[in-house]
């Protein structure tokens, strides 16, 4: 069973401590969280893991040191999705999205029926059937987002990390999309690292929540346990009211008298 750990993970810009001692364990057909306060280090820490930015401490799958990996033998393991994907003008979103499978091709290859089949499976599951020939500079930000979640997911990488997934998304396509990964993660066996804005919505699919707090994890554990009225104010200086739901916690804002 794949296994990214990471152990003593510090990630430092400009002199600034930015992510400090991170600890964390994903096998696949899991789903962790990672939620906090704007500046926490959410972004940083997913960069760090997909080799965007640098770090210091240890990053292993199955016990081999990642850093070690070359960037294509990198990718085949780690598939990785900004929030604000850049995606150049003229290429139209199939080629795009096919992109994915450029990790799994020998030099000079190119694609078998197999990676064309496997890209056309996930854009058919995102519904983005109409889409395919349409040139990516003309997306919507919503559309933006849900084509680089289907090059990710066509890169066929046993762990993914999605920072702010559901950006851009109308409440109908974040459903679509997280029950989609939700799913496959299930099915293919997939590692999924997530960050979320929004509290509702992360307690609802992932496994495990991780609460960060200027770089440090503040809290672990089950939605129920972190998503607590008590560590939102402490940590977000937000008052709330937390309702307990079938699917999860319900983070509520309550008005100031």
């Amino acid at each position: 069973m794949t296994t990214l750990s990471v152990r003593g993970l510090h990630v430092e810009l400009d002199r600034k401590m930015i992510v400090n001692n991170i600890e964390l364990e994903v096998s696949v057909g899991q789903w962790v969280c990672i939620i906090g306060p704007n500046g926490a280090g959410k972004s940083s820490l997913l960069k760090s893991l997909a080799g965007i930015i640098p770090s210091t401490g240890k990053i292993l799958i199955d016990g081999s040191n990642v850093r070690e990996l070359s960037e294509r033998d990198r990718a085949c393991w780690i598939a990785y999705v900004a929030q604000e994907p850049v995606m150049p003008a003229g290429m139209r979103v199939f080629d795009y999205v096919l992109l994915g499978r450029t990790a799994h091709l020998k030099m000079l290859a190119t694609e078998s029926p197999k990676d064309l089949e496997i890209a056309h499976y996930v854009i058919s599951e995102l519904d983005l059937d109409n889409f395919i020939d349409r040139d990516v500079a003309t997306l919507s930000g919503g559309e933006r987002q849900r084509v680089a979640i289907a090059r990710a997911l066509t890169q066929a990488s046993p762990i993914i990390l999605l920072d702010e997934p559901t950006t851009a998304l109308d409440v109908g396509y974040q459903q679509e999309v997280l029950e989609l990964i939700d799913r496959l993660r299930k099915e293919k066996k997939i590692a999924v690292i997530s960050t979320m804005h929004d509290l509702t919505v992360s307690g609802l699919y992932p496994d495990r929540l991780l609460l960060l707090a200027e770089g440090n994890v503040v809290v672990s554990g089950s939605a129920e346990s972190v998503l607590t009225p008590e560590n939102i104010a402490k940590h977000y200086g937000a008052k709330v009211t937390v309702i307990t739901h079938e699917s999860g916690p319900v983070v509520i804002p309550e008005r100031s008298k």
